[in-house]
């Protein structure tokens, strides 16, 4: 019997192997939480994982409730204020990955996690930058993650940069040599960006999945690796690390509250919740 898995399951494993050991990784929530802590288990256990808010060193045990939540964690190298994390760690180049979220991505890895629609009249607002700009900016290479989002020609909103315009206009523009998002990861495939045009290609495909099906999204002619991978399964090790630490990410949050509430009821009232 095959390994049963989910496709959110799928992308922490992919994701969590771009984490070497000794790594210093700038972390939000969710799925790039979800991959830090798996890496942290198996081959990157002296990776060290850094928050936005000001945790750095952390080894998580749950699901952070924010970005400053530092009940998560068993405990944390030291802390300081969001100014320090900019100023002293992640602008002075100390930051060898960031992971990011993306709604919007153009072929140059450009992003837009901002506002999707009409620019005079946005149709949907989403999470906004927060310190996006700066870790893609200033860390050595950003992975990225896109689970809902789309491929455009066009950023509805420029959010993050990628490599701008393809080339060397990325670091033309000031930001520093050898920066820039080295992979992308979608619930279809894996994608990388060329050596010398930077422009986005695609690397590889989760299993089960036809090259027609990824490119089928793109709104550009896109070159596909002439070496084309398939995304490995994650092991029952991965699948053990992930369901314990974010049952969320296997079950999805709103049955993972519905769990959590019945559990509530059943304490305080002995009844499931509508019963």
């Amino acid at each position: 019997m095959g390994i049963k898995y989910t496709i959110d399951e799928l992308i922490v494993s992919r994701a969590s192997k771009e984490i070497k050991d000794r790594e210093m990784v700038v972390i939000g929530q969710g799925i790039a939480m979800a991959a830090g802590v798996l890496a942290k288990k198996t081959h990157a256990p002296n990776s060290v994982i850094l928050t936005e808010a000001g945790l750095l060193g952390i080894e998580p045990f749950k699901v952070p409730l924010h970005i400053a939540d530092p009940s998560c964690t068993r405990g944390f190298t030291y802390s300081c204020d969001m100014i320090d994390i900019f100023t002293t760690v992640v602008n002075r180049g100390y930051a060898d990955v960031a992971f990011l979220g993306v709604g919007q991505i153009d072929r140059y890895g450009n992003m837009n996690s901002s506002y999707i629609g009409n620019p005079e009249n946005f149709e949907i607002r989403l999470t906004g930058a927060g310190g996006a700009p700066e870790f893609a900016g200033y860390s050595k290479r950003s992975v990225l993650t896109m689970k809902g989002g789309e491929f455009v020609e066009k950023l509805d909103y420029f959010t993050t940069p990628g490599y701008v315009n393809g080339g060397d206009t990325r670091f033309e523009s000031g930001m520093p040599e050898g920066s820039g998002p080295s992979v992308l990861i979608t619930t279809k495939g894996v994608f990388k960006f060329h050596e010398e045009t930077k422009e986005m290609y695609l690397a590889g495909v989760h299993p089960g999945v036809k090259i027609d099906d990824v490119l089928s999204d793109i709104p550009w002619d896109m070159e596909v690796a002439d070496n084309l991978e398939t995304t490995p399964l994650p092991t029952e090790e991965e699948l053990s690390i992930i369901r314990n630490f974010a049952p969320d990410i296997t079950m999805g949050r709103k049955l993972v509250m519905e769990v959590l509430i019945n559990q509530v009821m059943r304490l305080f009232y002995g009844q499931d919740n509508g019963s």
